[in-house]
């Protein structure tokens, strides 16, 4: 998994969220990479949750979660990944309320 925490998530501009329980509470059911701004300042909290070996060989892709605010949420996220996550186990359909497509970033001139 990637957490966003950089500009907006995991700042004080994020009320009301223990950014550090929910980054260490993901680390519990997976490894996680903290990351600098993810260009997605308007989703903030970000988790990007990168499927497996098993899910990457299913055809699974990276799923981007936003607005990650809730303990609740987290731990919807911490059931899915422990299951197996991306492309071994269905998304739970709760975790639909969090998921969005990230912009495509320019690739060069």
């Amino acid at each position: 998994m990637v957490v966003c925490r950089d500009c907006c998530c995991g700042s004080p501009k994020v009320r009301g969220v223990d950014h550090a329980q929910q980054t260490a509470r993901l680390r519990q059911v997976a490894p996680v990479q903290v990351s600098d701004c993810l260009d997605v300042c308007d989703q903030a909290n970000v988790v990007v949750v990168r499927p497996s070996a098993a899910g990457r060989a299913a055809g699974a892709r990276p799923v981007w979660l936003g607005l990650v605010n809730d303990p609740d949420a987290t731990e919807d996220i911490a059931a899915w990944v422990s299951a197996g996550g991306p492309g071994v186990v269905p998304r739970p359909a709760i975790l639909d309320l969090y998921v969005f497509q990230p912009p495509r970033r320019a690739t060069g001139p």
